[in-house]
């Protein structure tokens, strides 16, 4: 497994996503997890809304694993907050904050979240609260590294005015066919495209590596917002053809060849698969070690409809 710099140590190139887990039996979740170990994955990202009820999800994990303590310390748990379905409404307080790490804490039976992500931006946000939080969180204990999620670069400079720790990730969607923070940059100055309108505050990928924040790439595998995979689909013939090729080629799949589309980009980004699939997830673990070629990476870039002027 390809390992990335993470913080101020090291994670693996894929993450485990968890959010598709709630009506899994126990044999399932323990089955996907196993295929993740053996891929080498041992970092698990969680939402406290993922499940269609508060910290669902992060219950199952427990439920159905039942880790001790040795293996629970062989593991990276990444949870986030900040969404509130019920009100319709995001929530950057710190009372908030504080209560919902509370929950995943008591969900997913453990003293301590790794990783914990603020989940989409708060428009309402008041850096003081969520400084107030973080400095809560941290010297009890119970977060040991923090980091943001669909965040734009001004909005990660709004919370640092007041945060003292890190920012140590950005989740971000990302796929080789919805991959505006690559290709909006290479389309810069072509007034005719619609390829160049900036769409991420500017240059978030940049932001993010000047930063030493790491990238973590959600729906990988996702055509566009509201459609399925464009591994397989017939409305991307000509980008299947070329995974289909590349995948014989360095003897992958077309999953893996999509992964390492993504990890042969020098940001060093994280991979964060959904799939509760565990052949898919090996497929995944698999194409993270695969070193496409300059041409090989260009070539699905372009399959994949995007403009190189």
């Amino acid at each position: 497994m390809k390992i990335v710099p993470f913080a101020q140590a090291t994670a693996p190139a894929v993450v485990a996503g968890m959010m598709r887990i709630h009506d899994k039996d126990d044999a399932d979740i323990r089955a996907l997890y196993d295929a993740a170990r053996a891929g080498g994955i041992d970092f698990f990202d969680h939402a406290d809304i993922y499940g269609g009820r508060m910290h669902r999800c992060e219950e199952r994990f427990a439920e159905a694993l039942q880790l001790g303590p040795s293996e629970r310390d062989e593991i990276t748990l990444q949870t986030k907050c900040g969404i509130v379905p019920a009100e319709g409404a995001y929530d950057f307080s710190a009372e908030h904050i504080l209560r919902q790490v509370d929950g995943s804490l008591a969900a997913l039976r453990t003293d301590r979240i790794d990783v914990l992500l603020l989940h989409r931006p708060d428009a309402l946000v008041e850096p003081d609260e969520v400084a107030r939080a973080f400095d809560e969180l941290e010297s009890s204990g119970k977060v040991r590294a923090f980091g943001v999620s669909n965040h734009t670069p001004r909005q990660i400079d709004l919370l640092r005015t007041a945060v003292a720790q890190p920012l140590v990730a950005n989740q971000l969607q990302l796929s080789l066919t919805h991959a505006s923070i690559i290709a909006g940059p290479i389309a810069a100055n072509r007034e005719a495209t619609d390829q160049s309108i900036t769409r991420d505050g500017g240059g978030i990928l940049e932001y993010c590596r000047i930063n030493g924040i790491t990238i973590q790439a959600w729906s990988p595998m996702q055509a566009a917002i509201g459609q399925g995979s464009f591994v397989g689909s017939a409305d991307h013939p000509e980008l299947n053809a070329v995974l289909d090729r590349l995948a014989d080629t360095h003897g992958s799949t077309p999953t893996g060849i999509a992964v390492a589309w993504i990890t042969r980009h020098p940001a060093a980004m994280q991979v964060v698969m959904g799939t509760t699939t565990p052949e898919r997830l090996s497929a995944a673990a698999q194409g993270a070690d695969v070193r496409l070629s300059r041409t090989e990476w260009y070539e699905l870039y372009r399959a994949a409809g995007h403009l190189l002027p």
